[in-house]
């Protein structure tokens, strides 16, 4: 699979001065890491799942988590389970698994884990790995252990995505502590986890609260207290940190506005695009927009979105800008390893080797992942090329 893959390769090359690259389930950790994109969230217990996977697949998914726990009812859990075995045993027979996005399951107990192993057979080769829900080290070690226990049952590498979305990570007087916990435990297992979630929802919840789509989750404070807290303890670039993936965004369309639309129309008239400017506003997505560049402002990347219309926009604005990348690849030159302060070569910035290397080294795999666009592309191209005809 890649990113963009579903559109024509005519157009690709038109798009990107380095295409996004190829990657399989079994590609290494750091690259799937940075490649999860939006991860699409479905229902467990959806009847025709697996035509919604392979219908996602071809509209640019590349990862999905099937959900058994809080967009399900609780008395749906075991019909849940018992649809997702079937589901996968139909995918298994008829679709090419590097065809299929990273399909995780998000589970509510740790027993689970284990037993869908089992129950899946030989179609858990579709299975790239486990959502730990309400993740702190006391509940979420049980987590990690069954991941490891049905990885080494099946033969099949297992990740482990943690969503942080407990009170006790929200609550000032106990925030600290259960980040240095979590910390313990994600080390433990390090090669395990692939990213860390933010479930910004039960965040609010906590509070009542709930933002409404004229505002970013960065405009409530409280929330944007804990992501800033998260990524200076568990996000950092010296080699300790994770990916973490920003979070989900909850509007598809909006009925009112308070406020004034936040997308510049320029972009779009330049792009001769203005319909598509006014479709995203009418669909929220220019708050999307905003809140997609915030989260990689703030050290996210990826977004966990519950709508397939949000798929795009978050892949279109993960793609490396060319000026991104000429700066990326001066500050990594070898002979640029003692140091030093040189020009951008678009003439607009200092870039300082040292500083700005981490970055350098960040960007430079998002542009493996996503691609990097050619000099004349922006984000209004990559958009109205992505939205299928």
């Amino acid at each position: 699979m890649r990113h963009f893959g579903h559109i024509a390769p005519e157009v690709r090359q038109r798009l990107f001065h380095q295409e996004p690259c190829d990657f399989t389930a079994g590609s290494p950790a750091r690259l799937l890491s940075a490649a999860l994109g939006a991860t699409l969230y479905s229902p467990a217990t959806r009847p025709r799942l697996a035509d919604d996977i392979v219908k996602q697949t071809g509209r640019g998914v590349v990862s999905m988590v099937l959900c058994l726990e809080d967009s399900i009812d609780d008395a749906d859990v075991g019909a849940g389970e018992e649809n997702l075995v079937r589901q996968f045993t139909e995918l298994a027979g008829r679709a090419d698994d590097n065809d299929l996005p990273l399909l995780f399951i998000r589970v509510r107990t740790p027993g689970q884990i284990p037993d869908l192993v089992r129950r899946l057979g030989p179609a858990v080769r579709l299975l790239s790995g486990f959502v730990l829900p309400k993740f702190t080290e006391e509940r979420g070690i049980p987590f990690l252990e069954a991941v490891a226990t049905a990885e080494a049952a099946s033969g099949q590498r297992l990740f482990a995505m943690p969503v942080l979305e407990s009170p006790e990570l929200l609550y000032r007087e106990s925030r600290v502590e259960t980040l240095e916990g979590i910390s313990r435990a994600v080390d433990k297992y390090r090669d395990r986890v692939l990213a860390l979630r933010l479930g910004v929802t039960d965040f609010c919840s906590s509070y009542g609260l709930r933002r409404p789509p004229d505002m970013t989750a960065y405009d409530v404070q409280i929330v944007a207290s804990v992501i800033a807290d998260v990524v200076n303890m568990l996000g950092r670039a010296d080699g300790t940190g994770f990916t973490v993936t920003g979070p989900v965004w909850e509007y598809f369309r909006v009925q009112e506005r308070m406020f004034k639309p936040q997308l510049r129309r320029s972009p779009f008239l330049e792009g001769q695009a203005e319909e598509l400017r006014e479709a995203l506003i009418e669909h929220a997505m220019d708050g999307l927009l905003r809140e997609i560049t915030l989260d990689q402002a703030n050290g996210l990347l990826g977004k966990t979105c519950i709508h397939p219309s949000h798929v795009l926009p978050v892949h279109a604005l993960s793609v490396v800008s060319h000026e991104e990348f000429s700066d990326a690849q001066d500050i990594l030159r070898p002979e640029r390893l003692g140091g030093g302060v040189l020009r951008s070569a678009y003439t607009n910035k200092m870039n300082e080797v040292k500083p700005h290397r981490a970055w350098a080294e960040r960007t430079l795999l998002r542009a493996e992942a996503f691609g990097v666009a050619n000099e004349d592309i922006g984000f209004v191209e990559l958009l109205a090329a992505g939205i299928p005809g």
